[in-house]
């Protein structure tokens, strides 16, 4: 019995651990240089789904935050994509500007249901399109692809006066479309990891900026492709991505360096942020792999308990 408390109290520590690292937006709490959290829900949820939406957000309370709706020709101006079918938008957003430092800093609350696309990569292209310092939720009441929230994104920052470079929108597009794309192509390739793409990510744009920075002009072709593979080979991905992927990514990196974002200090500062983040992700996946075996245990445990228990009543 002493041995089953000794262990049912390690078992609640390390759940309590986990527990305390969830964080969500506050919406009780009113952020006076921009408001209210802003939520935009997708245009194609009807009422019932936008109450359900709200209450996936944590959202107790509708007079604590902004709302907007993302629709079909919201996609097509923020996006340069789709065909305005308003039907479609059912992944939701909420928004919140944060302090300078912050970084931007993204959670899919319903990962289960955002099939396609992961927090970094949402982060990662936001910057790129001009978010700076914010906290960003996302869910869906249903199965989507995910691509679309950045909509809801882009239409919370200009419903607070925030106009985005639209240029910089549509390559943040692009940029999230081809990341996505290799990670789906490779994601049961050995020794692939999309949060390892996602750190190469950031080094291939910190890199472009450093390089006009220094040069006073834009990189060639085979800069960008230097670039990209040292940037693959920092992150052990040499091996794993194929020619085309590149291809797609040094034809990203070509428009990406024709925007005002190379140019740009936020973008350094939310990128920086953004690798150290990634970095600890990638620190903290690596010492789970190691901890697996506390698993095996844990449900080892549970299970000679449930065992002994059973045993206890067939004994009577």
């Amino acid at each position: 019995m002493k041995k089953w408390i000794k262990g049912t109290v390690i078992v609640l520590a390390l759940l309590g651990l986990t527990m305390k690292s969830a964080y969500a937006i506050d919406t009780s709490t009113i952020d006076e240089k921009w408001g209210k959290p802003t939520v935009v829900y997708g245009g194609g949820l009807n009422e019932s789904q936008i109450k359900q939406t709200s209450e996936l957000l944590g959202i107790k309370d509708p007079n604590t935050v902004k709302t907007e709706k993302a629709t079909g020709q919201d996609m097509i101006k923020y996006l340069g994509s789709g065909d305005g079918n308003t039907s479609i938008m059912i992944s939701s957003v909420m928004v919140q500007k944060k302090d300078k430092g912050t970084g931007v800093k993204v959670r899919i609350k319903t990962p289960e249901n955002i099939t396609l696309v992961t927090a970094e990569q949402y982060a990662n292209a936001a910057i790129t399109a001009g978010v700076t310092d914010a906290e960003i939720e996302v869910a869906a009441v249903s199965k989507v692809t995910g691509e679309s929230a950045l909509t809801g994104v882009y239409k919370a920052f200009e419903a607070n006066g925030v106009q985005l470079d639209a240029k910089r929108t549509e390559v943040a597009q692009q940029e999230l479309e081809v990341t996505n794309k290799i990670a789906q192509e490779n994601a049961n390739q050995k020794g692939f990891d999309s949060s390892k793409l996602d750190k190469a990510m950031i080094e291939i744009k910190k890199e472009l900026a450093e390089l006009k920075q220094k040069q006073g002009q834009l990189a060639t072709k085979e800069d960008i492709e230097r670039i990209i593979n040292d940037a693959l080979k920092n992150n052990s991905l040499q091996n794993v991505i194929s020619k085309d992927q590149i291809n797609a990514l040094v034809a990203f990196a070509q428009n990406y360096q024709n925007t005002s974002a190379i140019d740009s200090k936020q973008v350094l500062e939310q990128l920086n942020s953004l690798s150290k983040s990634v970095g600890e992700k990638i620190n903290s996946l690596v010492e789970q792999a190691k901890n697996e075996g506390w698993l095996d245990k844990i449900a080892q445990f549970f299970s000679s308990i449930f065992e002994s228990i059973k045993n206890l009543f067939n004994q009577q």
